[in-house]
């Protein structure tokens, strides 16, 4: 029998015991309550008419208590039990016992009730346990009290009397309900196995079931989601390889090629100087290059693991520092480019790592001199709106077009990819800012007007980390 099965069956065994008892009971206690009704009105007329017989006797008109007694004695009662009871309670006759071994009755509720009003009756638990004892008396014209009794069986006595019965009546419900358990269960299943997970939107066999085809749509609808998800990341990783391979070969061949002239010797001695800046600037940027994936490779592991442990420990940083590091580093580019950079604000200090601070801060103000104009001006502010630090980069270059913007952060994306490769951009640096901003749950804020420059904002939760990384700091020491 299956696990529904079991269940269903003990659900309609229980149900059945607990009808099949009430019933029983009920029964019982109506059949009791009609016996005794008619047991009390045949007491009662046994009673009227042994009374009338008594007081017709001649023993009785002699006040011969020995012959009513014999007659008593002698007169068929059936069932019923006799007892003669004197004015004061003493017990003169009882054709079950000894009269003498009986205690006095005259609080006897039947016999009281008797003596007061001419004809009692009571009803009691007997001393024999399961039986119920009737009562039933009258008061003689001599002042003597006439009673009849008899023992019936209580509700107890009658359903362990029929035990045997019940215990029949049960099993043949157990067999019952085995049976239609497992028709039950059968029937109750099969429209659930009808259900197809796999569909978008299953009809539910059973009203109570719509939540659960409704989630079952539901993780249908998460797991194809997250199979275009897993589709697009495998694309975009390789769309990744393919540009990092391709950003690769292209200063790997010019240095190749550089080196092979003049190896050869097919290079004039004039021209050597010219060919060794070309072989070192193609190999600054692929070094700048190699540098940037590595940090995008310890960005990205970071956030899959969720372990910040690799990136070393966080501490306060002072970003207007680290804006004035990343303004002497860029002064030269600026000055080859015509652009004037500047750094104003105040000491703003924020709790993370001075690397990718200095990332951030270094890859856009370097974008505000690649993409500016002659005579332009990249301003670098630092400082705190609300409680939270911010540094801000403005430039008055060639800006973004608007269909751009939400591609800018992507990696390998230049918005004038001849003139950023002239520069020695590597398409990595906002990547970089995008992940190194998220690590430090910083918000970036963009705004840029073609022709008229870009500004972008990046804005700390405050001074310090959230709690989850500090901890997770803390706990990998």
């Amino acid at each position: 029998m299956s696990s529904l099965s079991r269940k269903i069956f003990a659900a309609l065994f229980a149900t059945a015991v607990v009808v099949a008892a009430l019933v029983a009971l009920v029964t019982t206690l109506v059949y009791q309550h009609t016996i005794d009704e008619d047991a009390s009105d045949y007491l009662s007329r046994s009673c009227r008419s042994l009374k009338s017989m008594v007081e017709a006797s001649d023993a009785y008109s002699r006040n011969d208590l020995t012959g009513v007694i014999d007659l008593l004695e002698m007169t068929d009662l059936d069932s019923s039990r006799a007892t003669l009871i004197s004015d004061d309670g003493t017990v003169l006759f009882d054709s079950a016992v000894d009269a003498a071994s009986l205690p006095n009755h005259a609080g006897r509720p039947e016999v009281a009730e008797a003596l007061s009003q001419g004809e009692g009756s009571s009803e009691r638990t007997s001393t024999t346990v399961g039986y119920v004892s009737l009562y039933h008396a009258v008061l003689l014209s001599n002042g003597d009290v006439l009673r009849l009794s008899e023992d019936h069986a209580s509700v107890v006595r009658l359903l362990v009397r029929d035990v045997d019965v019940l215990l029949g009546l049960l099993f043949a419900i157990a067999i019952a309900c085995w049976f239609v358990a497992r028709s039950l269960a059968k029937h109750l299943v099969e429209p659930i196995l009808a259900i197809d997970p796999a569909a978008s939107k299953s009809p539910a066999p059973y009203r109570e079931l719509e939540p659960l085809t409704d989630r079952l749509a539901e993780q249908q609808d998460e797991l194809k989601s997250q199979m275009h998800q897993l589709q697009d990341a495998a694309a975009v990783r390789q769309q990744y390889t393919s540009n990092v391979t391709h950003e690769l070969k292209t200063p790997i061949a010019s240095i190749s090629g550089a080196a092979e002239l003049i190896e050869s010797g097919l290079v004039k001695p004039q021209d050597i100087g010219e060919f060794g800046h070309r072989i070192h600037s193609d190999a600054t940027r692929l070094k700048d290059l190699v540098n940037d994936i590595l940090m995008l490779s310890r960005l990205d592991e970071s956030e899959r693991m969720g372990d910040t442990s690799m990136l070393g420990a966080p501490e306060p940083c002072d970003l207007l520092s680290i804006a004035h590091d990343v303004e002497r580093r860029l002064a030269g580019m600026a000055g080859e480019q015509h652009v004037s950079i500047k750094v104003k604000g105040s000491s703003t200090t924020v709790v993370g790592w001075a690397r990718l601070l200095d990332e951030i801060v270094n890859n856009l103000a370097s974008n505000g001199v690649r993409y500016n104009k002659p005579g332009g001006r990249v301003e670098i502010s630092v400082g705190t709106d609300r409680g939270c630090a911010f540094v801000k980069v403005a430039d008055t270059g060639i800006g973004i077009p608007a269909s751009e913007r939400e591609k800018i952060f992507a990696r390998f994306y230049r918005v004038d990819a001849s003139r950023s490769r002239d520069l020695g951009g590597t398409g990595l640096g906002l990547a970089i800012v995008k992940h190194a901003a998220a690590l430090h749950h910083a918000t970036i804020q963009l705004e840029s007007a073609e022709g008229a420059g870009t500004t972008v904002v990046v804005k700390f939760p405050g001074r310090e980390l959230p709690k989850d990384i500090l901890a997770n700091n803390d706990a990998k020491r």
